[in-house]
């Protein structure tokens, strides 16, 4: 038994990099299976115990820093195995969590508005799967720690609130960021001697980590979790039935990629109706704008109409709600969807153009 471990010990010494790579292939297709809704119990707990199992594992090595390499040779097997495999197994924690990150934050928003939110984590879902992440110092992986908890508070808390807004979003910040503080308050009462090391490599970190995630928020690059947009699209008639709503429409059948009217071609008396469907937790209640653009060919996207809409959660497959506009210009045209605190959660573009009296023939589905 101890030479098939020690075999498998060198196995993993000459080949770190595969092992990493595998870790991380696992990781993801484990996160793939078990992820759930961003608001199951399920979800956030396994996510919980993968942020405390990063947190003792990165607090054990800090305070083995200033100590000589423990020799493992003599422990427990268990332990040895422990302390030889840590590493990769925050490692796969901290891939995991990042995965699944980028998949919240993805649904919450449009890719252009997160973009740049969305290129930030996947430098990061690369820099973990490097070799020079796994032997950097502590300041990177605390970091990288205080900005899951970052990102784990900022859905988690608006979960809990029911609703989404300034106040929830800075106080999600404040408690995410109380992992890292108890830490460093901890060092400076039992371990005095450490302070400066805390401060270089936990406290510092944590404070460059939130300020450029509150600097994301301003700039309205954070997506808002846990709200997301699955559908939107642009109809002639929107009308409730007992069997849900009935959209009409009269796009060609060639045009599967768009939803609805999205080449909108108005007669005399028509409306033009934005129909959505918005994922919300359940027991979630609060307020987004629909907001309506025409492209002025001077002045850019400008603002014609902001109506407010009550979303309330809890149902599979999300709230459906929709707005409608009577006065209207031929031209390009966007409409989306935001929180209170302006924040993109889904756009549609079309195009309008004023077409003749005649008869049409309209085509519905039902949502």
């Amino acid at each position: 038994m101890k030479d098939k471990l020690n075999q498998v010990h060198e196995f993993y010494e000459k080949n770190e990099h595969l092992v990493s790579i595998g870790f991380f292939i696992c990781g993801f297709l484990f996160d793939m299976v078990m992820l759930e809704r961003i608001d199951s119990a399920m979800t956030i707990g396994q996510q919980g115990l993968y942020l405390f199992v990063i947190l003792a594992a990165l607090t054990q090595m800090f305070f083995e820093g200033t100590r000589p390499p423990l020799d493992t040779s003599q422990m427990f097997v268990l332990k040895r195995w422990f302390y030889d495999y840590r590493t990769a197994v925050v490692h796969f924690f901290f891939g995991t969590l990042l995965n699944g990150y980028t998949l919240f934050f993805f649904k919450s928003s449009s890719l252009i508005v997160s973009f740049t939110f969305m290129i930030v984590m996947i430098l990061l879902l690369v820099a973990n799967e490097s070799h020079r992440f796994k032997k950097s110092g502590l300041s990177f992986k605390f970091g990288l720690l205080n900005l899951c908890f970052l990102c784990y508070f900022s859905y988690v808390t608006p979960i809990a609130a029911g609703s989404i807004g300034m106040l929830v979003f800075l106080f999600s910040m404040f408690v995410g960021c109380l992992p890292l503080v108890f830490l460093g308050w901890w060092v400076q009462r039992y371990a005095p001697t450490l302070v400066e090391n805390a401060k270089r490599q936990i406290l510092l970190p944590m404070t460059v980590v939130l300020f450029g995630f509150l600097a994301l928020y301003l700039c309205k690059l954070i997506p808002p979790v846990p709200l997301s947009i699955p559908f939107i699209g642009v109809y002639h008639s929107v009308e409730k039935t007992p069997q849900g709503y009935k959209l009409g429409f009269e796009r060609p059948w060639w045009r599967f990629w768009q939803n609805g009217d999205q080449e909108f071609h108005a007669q005399r008396g028509d409306k033009i109706y934005v129909f959505f469907r918005i994922f919300s937790p359940t027991r979630f209640s609060d307020q987004v704008s629909m907001r309506w653009y025409w492209k002025d060919n001077r002045l850019g996207w400008v603002v014609q109409d902001s109506i407010p809409i009550k979303i309330v959660g809890g149902r599979e497959d999300g709230f459906r709600g929709f707005g409608l506009k009577t006065n209207y210009q031929p031209g390009d045209w966007k409409v989306q969807v935001e929180t209170a605190d302006g924040r993109e959660i889904g756009r549609v573009y079309f195009a309008l153009d004023i077409a003749p009296d005649d008869l049409r023939a309209f085509e519905y589905q039902t949502m």
